[in-house]
């Protein structure tokens, strides 16, 4: 399969099996679509009225050899290897523990219900969150990297049981030769100096929320007296972000229908002085006046494009920062179970509740359905695990033809659930929008490439 688009004056190849990627000049652009179906015979006779048929020949014979190499129409080798990846033994290697089922702000769009999840306030005790710590060390198997997010409603609500789980987990990495990469979410309104020291001793990345501009964030992200939060927040946000040297963190934003220019927000965001950025598309009913709909994407669409070309820009004049979901290795990439299964969510990573009960992720915490046990006992849904387990680019009927799927990984299990009523289907808007993020960020990463070796050229005859 190949994937052929324009984007900020290039024209990029895409050979989705093998990942290649190609910047071809007009004609190879022309060419490559008539490849597999045209003799170079039709081929020359079809373009002979634009171009030298020389020229044309020598472009044939290009495509011929990035065909033998394997770097264009290559197969799919990876539809065989999913039954080793559904047949290998399940360990479980990071867990999101819902530290506090409350919070100090009340965002309009929070899938958690202001941190209720559909039940009740709760603060997880030590017990809970230490049982979490051991079923998760029993569960690993051979694998010694482990992951725990403290999650929320807003974690620092329930900050000494955080330090004790951390101080716990330290204590039988030792025990079990296992090595914790703990993680947290925040709000930021809890932050002060002694949890940011915390922090930088512990965590190996924070994620602090926050939308953007002054007027978008505090719409969208007030108190629940309805003051905004972005005065309280910003100043402790670029003293944590400066305090890690501008790494391991992320300040991540959800954009809405109120701020389709999002990218005013990202560019406030780096204007403020941050390095690290994600946001993300609102997931929410039509029925809520900010949620995306159809008609919108056509704009979101330009306005990844208007990103894209901004970042370019920046990085040229060297103040570049990093966008979370324009982040792509164009030389590696993640490993192939990954690119097929995606985020391993109810089978290799599993939310906790405060109460203890194992959910497949945190946008299932609350839906009964797929309660899948508990830390006392265990998992006693087995078929839940079976059923995520299963699921992956080749079950989703949508993934087949799209030339996005070794990136999104088929997608959000929980989307398309809360869309469609089964994590098999997809949620098509967020498809439309990561087809559109996968062909900018390999705009940008070309554009990085191309600069480099401009760079190095110039260099080497300066030399």
């Amino acid at each position: 399969m190949v994937h052929q688009y324009k984007n900020n004056g290039m024209n990029i190849v895409l050979d989705v099996n093998s990942g290649s990627v190609h910047v071809v000049d007009d004609l190879a652009y022309e060419v490559i679509p008539m490849y597999q179906e045209k003799t170079a015979e039709e081929i020359v006779q079809s373009l002979s009225d634009k171009y030298p048929k020389e020229e044309i020949m020598e472009t044939l014979s290009d495509i011929r050899d990035l065909e033998k190499e394997g770097k264009l129409f290559a197969e799919d080798i990876y539809r065989d290897y999913i039954f080793d990846v559904k047949s290998r033994n399940t360990v479980v290697k990071a867990l999101c523990l819902h530290i506090a089922h409350d919070c100090n702000l009340a965002c309009k769009y929070c899938f958690a219900e202001e941190g209720e999840y559909h039940g009740r306030r709760a603060l997880m005790s030590f017990d809970v969150g230490k049982r979490a710590l051991d079923f998760l060390i029993a569960n690993s198997g051979n694998r010694r990297n482990l992951e725990v997010d403290f999650f929320g409603g807003e974690p620092l609500m329930n900050w000494q049981v955080v330090k004790d789980l951390v101080k716990y987990g330290r204590e039988q990495e030792k025990l079990h030769d296992k090595k914790f990469r703990f993680t947290l979410t925040t709000n930021g309104i809890l932050l002060n100096d002694e949890i940011q020291e915390f922090v930088n001793r512990e965590m190996s990345n924070v994620v602090l929320s926050l939308d953007g501009r002054k007027e978008v964030n505090d719409k969208m992200r007030p108190f629940r007296g309805g003051q905004g939060s972005y005065d309280a927040i910003v100043p402790k946000y670029q003293k944590l972000a400066d305090s890690r040297d501008q790494r391991n963190y992320y300040v991540r934003g959800t954009f809405t229908r109120n701020n389709l220019d999002f990218t005013q927000d990202v560019m406030h965001m780096a204007d403020l002085g941050f390095q690290q950025i994600s946001i993300e598309p609102v997931v929410a009913d039509e029925s809520e006046d900010y949620a995306i709909r159809e008609e919108d994407i056509p704009a979101i669409k330009e306005e990844y494009d208007r990103l894209a070309r901004e970042m370019v820009k920046r990085n040229r004049e060297g103040k570049s920062f990093n966008f979370f979901h324009f982040m792509i290795d164009l030389t590696g990439g993640p490993c192939v179970a990954k690119r097929l299964s995606g985020c391993g969510s109810g089978t290799e990573y599993l939310a906790v509740t405060p109460w203890g009960d194992f959910y497949p992720c945190h946008q299932f915490v609350g839906n009964e359905e797929f309660r899948m046990g508990n830390v006392y006992e265990g998992i006693t849904r087995e078929d839940i695990r079976d059923t995520f387990k299963a699921c992956n680019v080749y079950t989703k009927e949508k993934c087949q033809d799209c030339f996005a799927k070794f990136y999104c990984s088929g997608g959000c299990a929980a989307n398309a659930y809360h869309f469609h009523g089964s994590i098999n289907d997809a949620y098509d808007i967020g498809c439309e929008l990561e087809r559109k993020r996968v062909e900018c960020a390999i705009m940008v990463k070309a554009a990085q490439l191309m600069d480099e070796e401009v760079r190095d050229t110039d260099a080497a005859e300066d030399r």
